[in-house]
C-alpha cells in the first residue's frame, strides 16, 4: 500500500484532446496518463490510472482505495457537482485526497461553483491544465512523506 496512488477520472475526460479544445487543452488523456506515470517512476510512486464514464464504477473504485491505496487524486468531471455517492464513498477514506479540475471551475458557469468533493477533499487544484495532473502528484507524494514521518 505504501507509495501507491490511484488517479480516477470521470465522465467525458476520455474524450480529452478532441473536445472543447479551448478549456481542456489538446493532451489526450492517454498523454496525461503517460506524464503522470513518468513523474510516479522518478519519485518512486506505484500509480494506478482509472477513468469511467459510469458513476457507480467510480464509486467501486474509490471503495476499494481504502486499503490499497495510500493517496487518491479525483477528477470527477461533471460528477463534481452532482455526485451524493462520490461524496459519500470519498468520504470514507482515511488518505489523502486531492480534487481536481483542468479548468477553474470558478470561471465557469454557476452551476459548477458547487463541489460536492471539496469538503471531504485535503486539498483542491484547479485551473492549470493537464499540468495540474503533475502538480496533484506532486501535493499528494508531500502528504504522504509528511504521514511517514
Amino acid at each position: 500500500m505504501k507509495n501507491n496512488i490511484i488517479i480516477i477520472n470521470g465522465p467525458n475526460l476520455n474524450l480529452l484532446g478532441e473536445r472543447e479544445k479551448n478549456k481542456y487543452g489538446t493532451m489526450s488523456l492517454e498523454e496525461i496518463e503517460n506524464n503522470c506515470t513518468s513523474f510516479c517512476k522518478k519519485n518512486e510512486l506505484n500509480l494506478t490510472f482509472y477513468q469511467s464514464n459510469i458513476e457507480g464504477e467510480i464509486v467501486e473504485k474509490i471503495q476499494g482505495a481504502r486499503s490499497n491505496f495510500s493517496g487518491l487524486i479525483i477528477n470527477a468531471g461533471g460528477y463534481t457537482h452532482t455526485s451524493v455517492a462520490i461524496h459519500d464513498s470519498l468520504k470514507i477514506l482515511k488518505i489523502p485526497i486531492i480534487e481536481l479540475h483542468i479548468t477553474n471551475i470558478y470561471n465557469r458557469e454557476e452551476f459548477r461553483h458547487k463541489s460536492l468533493i471539496s469538503n471531504v477533499a485535503t486539498g483542491v487544484i484547479c485551473g492549470f491544465g493537464s499540468e495540474g495532473y503533475i502538480m496533484s502528484l506532486n501535493a499528494i507524494n508531500n502528504l504522504i512523506k509528511n504521514e511517514n514521518r
